[in-house]
């Protein structure tokens, strides 16, 4: 039902919706009544800052773990894999528990 005034319902769910996403999103930093009085421009930058940063630190991330793949200690089958110094152990030290040198 077409309105002279007023919201339609459709359009209360978009600005309630972008409230709740700068509340949520802004981890603290907004109680709902400031965004709620925020003006209309200065809600709407804030929603876009807060969106552009969400971005940029998922694209950081997906570009780290990407190269973080070939470094994982666990292979495709679910097997840890052992670090190169435990593979090919050195030769046995020449101290024994107690730390005194063994007699050759």
């Amino acid at each position: 039902m077409p309105r002279f005034f007023g919201l339609t319902p459709k359009h209360r769910i978009y600005i309630f919706s972008e409230i709740h996403e700068i509340v949520f999103h802004g981890k603290g930093g907004y109680d709902h009544n400031t965004v709620y009085n925020m003006p209309i421009w200065l809600r709407k930058f804030t929603l876009r800052q807060i969106v552009e940063f969400y971005d940029k630190e998922k694209r950081n991330y997906e570009k780290t773990s990407n190269n973080d793949k070939s470094k994982t200690v666990i292979d495709s089958e679910g097997n840890v894999k052992l670090p190169e110094f435990l593979k090919n152990p050195a030769k046995k030290s020449r101290y024994n528990v107690e730390g005194r040198t063994s007699k050759k």
